[in-house]
């Protein structure tokens, strides 16, 4: 069994990024002078990881309509945004409990690795959005020989 380091700023760090969504979760959710609780933004969980040739972006947006999702790419940076709109068929007030976040959102990430822009597919299903960005293949250095005349 190998014996690990303990890093105690590994620890707060993570500590500080539950606090910082936790805090705007709740500043989101706040009615300011009554307006309607459609125009609170949010932040939907967002998963990041990359394979050998791509980087795979997948966000949770269950109850969005695809069309009221937008993906743009520019210069390294990807932004997603779109809307979760509120059903119309049920009144506020006859609401018991609402947990779900309702409104405009917007992410934007910085990417790691230079993605080719012609090579994006964005597919949704079953509430989740998953983006797959390929990687542009770095030109390795050439080697000149210098020769001695």
């Amino acid at each position: 069994m190998a014996i690990l380091k303990w890093d105690p700023f590994k620890d707060l760090l993570t500590i500080q990024e539950r606090m910082n969504r936790l805090f705007d979760e709740t500043i989101s959710k706040v009615k300011i002078h009554d307006e309607e609780f459609e125009r609170s933004g949010w932040t939907p969980p967002v998963d990041i990881y990359e394979t050998e040739n791509h980087i795979v972006l997948k966000a949770e947006l269950s109850g969005i309509d695809k069309k009221d999702i937008e993906v743009e790419i520019r210069d390294n940076i990807l932004m997603l945004k779109g809307e979760r709109k509120v059903e119309k068929n049920v009144q506020e007030e006859n609401y018991h409990r609402m947990e779900r976040s309702y409104g405009i959102f917007q992410r934007v990430f910085t990417l790691p690795y230079a993605v080719s822009k012609d090579n994006i597919t964005a597919k949704y299903h079953d509430g989740v959005l998953e983006i797959v960005l390929q990687k542009v293949q770095e030109q390795k250095p050439k080697h000149i020989r210098v020769e001695a005349k």
